[in-house]
């Protein structure tokens, strides 16, 4: 009998385990200029991402970024995107020309960028540049 009970608890357990949320160690946001001062005065890493919703580039970077979001050397990384159709000003304050632009920093200084990379190991090393 305390065996049943020791083998349904560690069956609960194991599914409860995976049927949890998956935990990212970034998650991208819009583009919050407070936010991002703040992050770049800390010196945290910081990853602009610059997406359009009809851009295939930019839906063909989304599952390299959300696998790389997972990855633990990530959990600081700050993430901020900036929507190409309608954030015209701060495409101009970053000197951004096309979507699919992945610019990194590591505190206030610009260490990375890329245009329509699709990449994963490409990507990764851009991001690891920033930590």
């Amino acid at each position: 009998m305390v065996e049943r009970r020791f083998v349904l608890k560690a069956m609960m357990v194991g599914i409860g385990a995976l049927a949890a949320p998956p935990v990212f160690a970034f998650e991208s946001g819009a583009f919050d200029a407070k936010a991002f001062a703040a992050a770049q005065a800390a010196g945290k890493p910081i990853l602009i991402e610059v997406t359009a919703p009809w851009c295939p580039t930019c839906k063909a970077q989304k599952p390299i970024l959300s696998e790389l979001a997972r990855k633990p050397k990530f959990k600081d990384l700050v993430a901020f995107q900036i929507d190409f159709d309608s954030q015209k000003d701060l495409l101009r304050k970053f000197g951004v020309s096309m979507q699919s632009t992945l610019i990194s920093f590591k505190g206030s200084k610009e260490v990375d960028r890329s245009t329509g990379n699709t990449d994963a190991a490409s990507i990764e090393a851009q991001l690891d540049k920033s930590l």
